[in-house]
């Protein structure tokens, strides 16, 4: 297994800009347009306007006169907005983390289409059909206070201590990409579905509930109204700059190594995209040498592109967080199957 990875990252759930667009799938006032409508899991999009999509965007609308409308939502929220409008597609391209990311991929909601650069994707970041194809590359993490909890907690089972009571918090299986992730790294940390959920059982005990945004967790670590909450990466790296307290960490199973797994912002252009052509342009641009430098250094997270090797302080720092943390591969085949039966049986434990 691999000790040393790349970033990915997010999901939440707060409409930041509505598209408004009339869809008329392919008609040349559509496609005449100078506009694209972007879909997206949250995490890259800066609070303060300084994320990497910020910058991307930015540079982008500069070069091809072409307007980036965003909407942003947990992973698997934008996956379930743009199915409610297959018969009347909205966006262009919709970018999430897996594996709803699969999910879209088989309810067909994405073509083929693999933008300049994809070659240098390694194979297992972006799929075999040429549907998708990760653009920022992420892990999933935890996220503890370090003003109230200088020390990370090491394990899972230490979380099931009192202390962690109405401290604790991780977002909704199925509706965030990141929660989602809880699921799948604990039921490969303890071993399958049963033992997973067993804890998860234990766990609720302390939990203080559901959110559809793991974003909106991170400032609640900050501020000491939580100690742990869950994320991942690229986001909880990025939103530390601006909030002192966050520390990121890697729970292990009791006598185990602390492990994660890559959680890549995946991104596919839309089945009858309105502006189709301009969905190319922009995932053509997301995946340039320029925008991938990028990645590290403004978002916070490690370049999709194996050939853009990142050097900078934040690379440097990020880099030394994955030191001695196992990275495993989750089965997305068997997820994306069987997605539905792990959420409800997470239901079914937690009584959510």
């Amino acid at each position: 297994m691999r000790t040393y990875a790349k970033p990915v990252a997010a999901v939440t759930g707060a409409l930041v800009l509505a598209a408004g667009l009339t869809a008329c799938d392919g008609s040349s006032a559509a496609s005449d347009e100078k506009v694209v409508t972007v879909y997206s899991a949250d995490g890259l999009k800066g609070e303060a306007g300084d994320g990497w999509y910020d910058k991307v965007f930015a540079d982008f609308e500069k070069q091809t006169g072409i307007e980036v409308k965003y909407v942003e939502g947990g992973s698997g929220e934008m996956v379930q907005r743009a199915l409610r409008e297959k018969s009347n597609t909205q966006a262009d391209v919709l970018v999430t983390l897996p594996p709803f990311i699969q999910q879209a991929g088989s309810k067909g909601l994405l073509q083929p289409y693999e933008p300049k650069g994809a070659n240098q994707v390694n194979g297992g970041d972006k799929s075999g059909d040429g549907t998708w194809t990760s653009v920022v590359n992420n892990y999933f993490g935890f996220v503890h206070n370090k003003k109230e909890l200088p020390e990370a907690p090491k394990t899972w089972e230490e979380l099931l201590d009192g202390k962690y009571k109405d401290k604790l918090q991780y977002s909704t299986p199925g509706v965030a990409g990141d929660g989602t992730a809880v699921l799948i790294k604990a039921m490969h940390d303890f071993g399958g579905k049963e033992p997973a959920m067993e804890y998860l059982k234990k766990l609720q005990a302390n939990n203080v509930g559901p959110s559809s945004s793991t974003s909106k967790l991170a400032p609640k670590v900050d501020k000491g109204e939580l100690l742990v909450a869950n994320g991942d990466v690229q986001m909880n790296f990025a939103q530390s700059k601006s909030m002192p307290n966050l520390g990121i960490w890697f729970p292990a199973k009791d006598g185990g190594k602390p492990t994660t797994f890559a959680l890549p912002y995946a991104a596919g252009l839309v089945n009858k995209a309105p502006h189709g052509e301009n969905g190319r342009k922009l995932l053509d641009f997301m995946l340039s040498e320029g925008a991938q430098r990028q990645v590290s250094a403004i978002g916070g997270g490690f370049p999709a592109r194996k050939d853009v090797k990142a050097t900078d302080a934040n690379a440097i720092e990020l880099a030394k967080l994955m030191e001695g943390v196992e990275v495993f591969e989750p089965d997305w085949a068997d997820i994306d199957e069987n997605l539905a039966a792990y959420v409800d049986a997470w239901k079914s434990a937690t009584g959510s």
